[in-house]
């Protein structure tokens, strides 16, 4: 498969997309059997197989997958794995780590795994040029210059040391770093610690102004990451930050407190950022999966660089397992199988992430952009119309808080919404018999989502509670539970650098595993761009005197949005 097609001509290899994908024989083999065991429930399936559990799990050093509570047999797995093998997700996968331009519709490389490599690694190609030695480079300089500023060598423009980190970004260039510096500092903390991490990513104004106030110009440092530089968000605040400092400490002052992740060194340099100060951002690197790259110089910045390593150490295991384990013990593979079940043959429009663990309450946003942002699509690779459903909708919250707010949904809702659950058996910290009551409410709603209850139960249940009589005839239909709502378990040993790692990895390889079943390209967001594109067309309509020039472009709710803007605006001082 590899050689026999030049970077220009590369197109999907898997059978599967040459024709309809719901006509192909893996296709109409799995609406066949959901057809016949539609009826199914989970409970059944338990009782009938004792070593369930045992089947349908999966464990990678520290972390372990339980898919048990799903709506799956041994044949619906199987033939899961023939629709993959029909996909040819191996081929695709080769592909991917081969450097051959995956990125079908910008003719681009999906090398992220190559970030995370240890520096000893073999060559890795993209687009037929070695990547190694630039990765290595970005690590080395990453280390220096975080353990400068954590050391206090690096000083600002008085001479003083640095007290707090500014990281302006938005979408792929902040969701990761933010999460993840959240998620490890509980665990990670090193003497000295690290300066206090501050993180902007909205244009709204409120957000920047919040966090500059009460920080000092000349100990505080900025870190401005855009891929191209021009991302209106990230430049407008960018600006601002600049125009703060430069009012407090002059114009030169900028070399010593600003610092750029970019692939546009051009843009970066005419800000007035000096290249010693600016890391590259390979275009071989798609946002959302940037956090491995020098996007990530927070967290090694607040962490410490080892801290950083180790998260890319757990990641490259991640890589490892899923470039070499077979697809039907293989957890990516498994992961991203069961969601497509779920997703199109089951109905589920939505996923809800659920980690039962408070450092990981920004992982559902984070896995909410790398999944909808990536699968997304209404196109295969070929411009045609999908025809199936893509990205479910991805939302979620940590622990015990998200019970009290939309669990009520998952439980009785009218829609089925699939869920993973994912906690550590150890906790951050030993307080009481916290962590023992935050498992058993982790695994009490797995186990209730899955069994539901019967009005044989509801009613003891009501009895042993002592509910009237009177009063039971109303409540019973509210009790009962009807089950069979499918979910994923991930438990981890516990949540440091390494399985942190793995765990992002994961779902990853989830993403492009679905997209490889769905024939669409997980690494553009056209829709994005589009967004962005009329943003700035807009944002010139609302000067005054412009308005009338673009009139015809417009709808007339957008036109009447513009015209009450622009009037509220003249007569606001």
């Amino acid at each position: 498969m590899l050689g026999s097609h030049t970077y220009l001509e590369f197109q999907p290899t898997g059978y599967l997309h040459m024709a309809s994908l719901q006509s192909s024989p893996a296709w109409k083999a799995l609406k066949a059997h959901h057809k016949k065991y539609a009826g199914l429930h989970m409970r059944d399936l338990f009782d009938a197989d004792e070593n369930r559990f045992e089947d349908f799990s999966l464990c990678l050093g520290g972390l372990f997958l339980d898919y048990s509570k799903n709506r799956v047999t041994k044949e619906t797995m199987s033939l899961l794995i023939d629709l993959a093998k029909a996909a040819d997700v191996e081929g695709w996968r080769r592909d991917m780590v081969a450097g051959e331009p995956i990125n079908t519709t910008e003719d681009r490389a999906a090398l992220h795994v190559a970030l995370r490599n240890p520096l000893d690694h073999a060559p890795m190609q993209a687009m037929g040029e070695d990547v190694m030695p630039d990765v290595r480079a970005l690590r080395i300089k990453m280390r220096g210059t975080a353990d400068a500023i954590r050391s206090g060598a690096w000083t600002g423009a008085t001479g003083s040391a640095i007290a707090a980190i500014v990281h302006i970004g938005t979408g792929g260039s902040h969701l990761g770093p933010e999460m993840v510096t959240q998620s490890l500092a509980p665990v990670h903390q090193s003497a000295p610690g690290g300066p206090a991490m501050h993180f902007i990513s909205n244009v709204d104004g409120v957000q920047i102004t919040t966090a500059l106030d009460g920080l000092t110009p000349e100990t505080t440092l900025f870190i401005v990451a855009s891929k191209t530089f021009t991302t209106e968000e990230t430049i407008t605040n960018a600006r601002t930050a600049k125009a703060w400092l430069v009012d407090a400490l002059g114009s030169d002052a900028v070399a010593n407190h600003f610092i750029a992740v970019s692939g546009n060194t051009q843009a970066v340099a005419d800000f007035g950022i000096p290249p010693d100060n600016t890391f590259d951002l390979w275009d071989w690197v798609g946002g959302r999966y940037s956090v491995w790259s020098a996007i990530g110089l927070p967290i090694a910045i607040a962490l410490g660089m080892d801290v950083f390593e180790e998260f890319l150490a757990g990641a490259h295991d991640m890589d490892r397992h899923f470039q070499d384990a077979p697809l039907d013990a293989n957890m990516p593979v498994i992961l991203g199988l069961i969601g497509v079940w779920n997703t199109d043959f089951l109905g589920s429009p939505a996923l809800a992430i659920l980690p039962y663990d408070e450092g990981l309450r920004g992982l559902p946003d984070y896995l909410r952009q790398l999944e909808m942002e990536s699968n997304g699509k209404a196109r295969d690779t070929k411009g045609r119309p999908v025809e199936v459903g893509t990205a479910p909708v991805i939302f979620g919250d940590p622990g015990t808080r998200g019970q009290h707010a939309f669990y009520q949904a998952l439980h009785q809702g009218r829609q089925l919404i699939a869920c993973d659950f994912i906690a550590p058996m150890e906790s951050r910290h030993t307080t009481g018999s916290h962590h023992d009551r935050l498992l058993a409410n982790f695994l009490a709603q797995t186990e209730a989502l899955m069994k539901g209850r019967t009005e044989a139960e509801a009613v003891a249940a009501m009895e042993d509670q002592g509910v009237a009589s009177a009063e039971m005839k109303g409540q019973l239909p509210h009790r009962i539970f009807e089950g069979n709502r499918p979910s994923n378990s991930i438990v981890a040993d516990k949540f440091d650098a390494f399985t942190l790692g793995q765990l992002i990895a994961l779902y990853e390889h989830k993403v492009f595993v679905q997209a490889v079943v769905w024939g669409i390209n997980p690494f553009d967001q056209w829709g994005v761009e589009w967004g962005k594109e009329l943003a700035a067309q807009i944002l010139f309509e609302m000067e005054p005197d412009s308005y009338e020039a673009f009139s015809q472009e417009h709808c007339s709710s957008t036109l009447g949005l513009i015209a009450r803007l622009k009037a509220h605006k003249a007569k606001t001082p």
